[in-house]
């Protein structure tokens, strides 16, 4: 078991400032992966509106 927790880094001193930003970053990209629609309307750059 130590061997796998060497391997992830988790002893790494700094673990915790490398895998937040990573974390919020995933989620980040989750969240506006999901507000794709919405985010065309709001620029109107929709695939719709090139297809009329």
């Amino acid at each position: 078991m130590l061997d796998t927790a060497l391997h992830i880094g988790i002893d790494h001193p700094d673990f915790l400032w490398i895998a937040l930003p990573a974390f919020l970053t995933f989620v980040s990209g989750l969240v506006l992966g999901a507000r794709t629609e919405q985010i065309r309307e709001w620029t109107g750059t929709g695939a719709s509106e090139t297809a009329e």
